[in-house]
């Protein structure tokens, strides 16, 4: 292992630094968002939530709004969509005739505060989410009497056709299909408000099973479609329904572009004091009196815990600040200054990751539970608040890797189960798929994925050859593209390297990945020639695909680099894991697998995107997927100056540099120890949105808020502050002198690193356990 001349293993230094003063714990207080005038729209909320919970919360003309969000709630046409609004009002309304406004997310806290002061009235509202029961909360304290009133809004009372581009939300995207949004049910129930959907019958799954030919295997396929059902009930302290001859009151509105219908709660009489509850449940394979009867179990749990949810979810998010953070120039607070903001907006997109810990399923890449209304991103996407860009229910794999990669580092090892058990759900799909088109074994996820494991309904491709095979998509940018699947088994074997978790469980899906790809290309190969294996025993790759951007490429560098990755760190793990003819299988498996391939470019070696290619076609630079996600090149690994050459003198790659989206340049630069431009990308990534929420970055290439815009971020920033390789943890690898830092990370080996740097010089170093302290290699900082 060579190691750059400006890094050190510096043992005097840090024994110095062990016996310095331990730093002060860190409170991200400091990063509170702190508004004092009401928002426009809800363009300009901010986000609140808990567990599988998220809030999009703002006050608008004096009343509080929030949209209401849950993993997991799929309609019939794959949409994720809102499960509702809910509109608070006061009276007297310190927020319509007051003098002083505050709104205000309390990170230690994890929730939204709203203060106001008029007609000698003082009120404050608390909007928060129970982390362990999926319950919005919603507490009114004021300095006299005052009345409430809650609406729910509705704008799904009718079923309807969507129009448009508004079916980008839905898995029919572009497609010219009929599409029917059909609507929810609401009604009063026990002094309350009870809102919810059915699915029908047939739904998106079922048309999927029989454009992909898969009709002869659909009794063993996984829908989660079938007989899904979501929704929640709002119910408030000495609260009851407006009704009108004895049914439920509504009103109707128009919010922005879209109708609504209000359904209200009001208070029966003034009190200085109100509570407003909304429980959420979500179940598939169900129906309304099954999902019922599942929702009130829910209430009935969570008013059997009321006395202290407050504090146990106090208490989580507390832990979840404690466990990591990375604050630079804290001591030097600008909002104006990007490096300022860079720390502030970590901390921020971390607490909206935070806000899905426990979903049943993933994080979203393309606006995760906090998406608005379209038309304040896009001025001529005049639909309602369930409008994505690239789907509800499909998951893009490339875009989803960036949301989880940096919870290593972050230490929230819990919040990575929700995307890997999305895979381990699927793995039976993927697999059958491949026996049936293919014969042959293995799992094969595609990269416009749905949440049941197939590939999506628009992307699949409508205008097939006849005879083309059913397996691939038809499709330009997707045909051949398998292999983002073993950045997931990566991550698992990551999980079990930094924290000793038993992945047994994860094991089959790990195998089964790398599994597809050995006899998936023997299979082709036999099927055009008479060899499965090339003359020196290796697979022949061909046709693969280098992310979207290098086209029917022969061994194409992303699937080699993962294969070889994935398949070296199975045979790493401990002796429990695998049997021994599993391992002697791991072995031959990776001794098929091709090497890299190189090329001359400007006069240099440099990593090439695959042996031969048809065609370019998209702006990634998957050439450098050896450096990250797969490392095999970078700071202390050998044959550095390939990889550096391969950014600086790879023209393709050159032409493709960017920093929007999931771009994903700064974490290159920043594991090739490229301090400047490390820094400089990081910067353009963290800096302030341009929104009135600092971290609703986007549209770049997909939608606002842009997950995996803040998530490469987040990545970046970490691979700049500290990288590890084998045994060895490097410090500022990557790390501006000028750039006051104190942090807390998570390592490999149950290792957690503190420290602080001040004035180009470190203060402190803690490194947990001690004697993981032989293994850190701290940097000589730029100037």
């Amino acid at each position: 292992m060579s190691v750059p001349s400006r890094f050190r293993i510096s043992f005097f230094l840090f024994l110095c630094l062990i016996n310095s003063a331990l730093a002060q714990p860190f409170s991200p207080e400091i990063y509170n968002v702190k508004w004092t005038s009401q928002s426009k729209n809800s363009g300009e909320s901010m986000p609140c939530g808990g567990g599988d919970v998220g809030l999009n919360v703002w006050v608008e003309n004096g009343d509080v709004l929030f949209y209401l969000s849950k993993s997991g709630a799929f309609d019939e046409n794959n949409v994720f969509p809102k499960l509702g609004r809910v509109r608070i009002r006061l009276s007297p309304n310190p927020f319509r005739n007051g003098t002083a406004f505050r709104q205000e997310l309390k990170l230690q806290e994890g929730y939204v505060e709203i203060a106001g002061d008029g007609d000698n009235q003082e009120v404050v509202v608390k909007v928060w989410v129970d982390v362990f029961n999926p319950v919005v909360h919603v507490d009114v304290a004021a300095s006299k009497p005052v009345q409430v009133s809650a609406w729910y809004e509705s704008w799904r009372t009718q079923d309807r056709e969507m129009q448009g581009k508004e079916k980008n939300a839905s898995s029919f995207k572009w497609l010219k299909d009929k599409v029917i949004a059909s609507k929810d049910s609401i009604k009063t129930h026990e002094s309350g408000i009870l809102f919810y959907h059915q699915n029908k019958d047939s739904t998106l799954f079922d048309l999927i099973v029989k454009q992909q030919q898969l009709e002869p295997v659909k009794s063993q396929l996984w829908n989660p479609l079938k007989g899904m059902v979501y929704g929640g009930w709002m119910q408030g302290e000495n609260m009851a329904p407006e009704l009108a001859n004895g049914q439920l009151k509504s009103v109707s509105g128009k919010y922005v572009n879209t109708a609504f219908q209000g359904f209200g709660l009001k208070s029966n009489s003034p009190s200085k004091q109100h509570h407003l509850n909304i429980f959420l449940h979500t179940e598939e394979n169900s129906n309304a009196g099954k999902w019922e009867n599942g929702l009130f179990k829910i209430v009935s749990k969570a008013k059997s815990e009321e006395k202290t949810a407050r504090q146990k979810t106090l208490d989580w998010w507390n832990a979840y600040w404690q466990r990591s953070h990375i604050a630079i120039r804290v001591n030097k607070p600008d909002t104006a200054s990007p490096v300022w903001q860079t720390g502030r907006n970590y901390q921020l997109f971390r607490y909206m990751l935070g806000c899905n810990a426990f979903g049943a399923y993933p994080t979203k890449f393309n606006g995760g539970l906090f998406t608005h209304d379209p038309v304040f991103i896009d001025s001529t996407l005049k639909f309602g608040p369930d409008y994505r860009s690239w789907g509800g229910g499909t998951f893009t794999a490339q875009n989803q890797r960036l949301v989880y990669w940096p919870m290593l580092k972050s230490g929230d090892f819990e919040m990575m189960a929700s995307q890997f058990d999305f895979y381990l759900r699927t793995l039976s799909n993927a697999e059958t798929r491949t026996k049936h088109y293919w014969g042959h074994r293995g799992a094969s996820f595609t990269e416009q994925i749905e949440n049941f494991g197939l590939p999506n309904y628009a992307e699949y491709g409508q205008k097939r050859p006849k005879d083309f095979d059913p397996g691939v998509e038809y499709n330009a940018w997707l045909e051949y593209l398998w292999d983002t699947s073993l950045e997931f088994c990566l991550m698992m074997l990551d999980i079990e390297r930094f924290t000793g978790t038993d992945i047994s469980r994860y094991l089959p899906l790990i195998e089964s990945c790398t599994l597809f790809f050995d006899e998936h290309y023997q299979h082709l190969a036999e099927r055009r020639g008479a060899k499965k294996l090339d003359q020196n025993g290796h697979l022949v790759v061909f046709p693969g695909s280098a992310a979207e951007t290098y086209k029917m490429a022969y061994n194409s560098v992303t699937t080699i680099a993962g294969l070889k990755t994935v398949l070296s760190r199975m045979l790493a793990l401990p002796a429990k894991y695998g049997t021994e003819t599993q391992r002697e299988e791991w072995k031959a498996r990776l001794g098929r697998v091709p090497p890299l391939s190189f090329r001359q470019m400007q006069g240099h070696q440099t990593i090439a995107p695959a042996k031969a290619w048809e065609r370019i076609q998209n702006t990634e630079i998957p050439q450098l997927y050896p450096v990250f996600p797969f490392g095999m090149y970078g700071v202390g690994l050998p044959d550095l100056d390939v990889a550096v050459n391969t950014w600086k003198y790879d023209t393709e790659a050159i032409k493709n540099r960017n920093h929007t989206s999931w771009h994903q340049d700064n974490i290159f630069c920043a594991r090739l120890g490229l301090t400047d431009e490390a820094a400089a990308l990081t910067v353009k990534k963290l800096q302030n949105s341009g929104r009135r929420f600092p971290a609703f970055w986007g549209p770049g290439h997909d939608w606002v808020p842009d997950h995996n815009w803040g998530g490469s971020g987040m990545i970046g920033l970490q691979e700049m502050l500290m990288q590890a390789v084998g045994d060895s943890i490097y410090l500022f690898p990557a790390w501006p002198r000028d750039w006051d830092v104190k942090f807390k990370l998570h390592a490999p080996y149950n290792t957690t690193v503190e420290g602080e740097l001040q004035h180009g010089k470190i203060v402190h170093v803690k490194v947990t356990p001690e004697s993981r302290r032989k293994d850190l290699v701290i940097a000589e900082l730029s100037k």
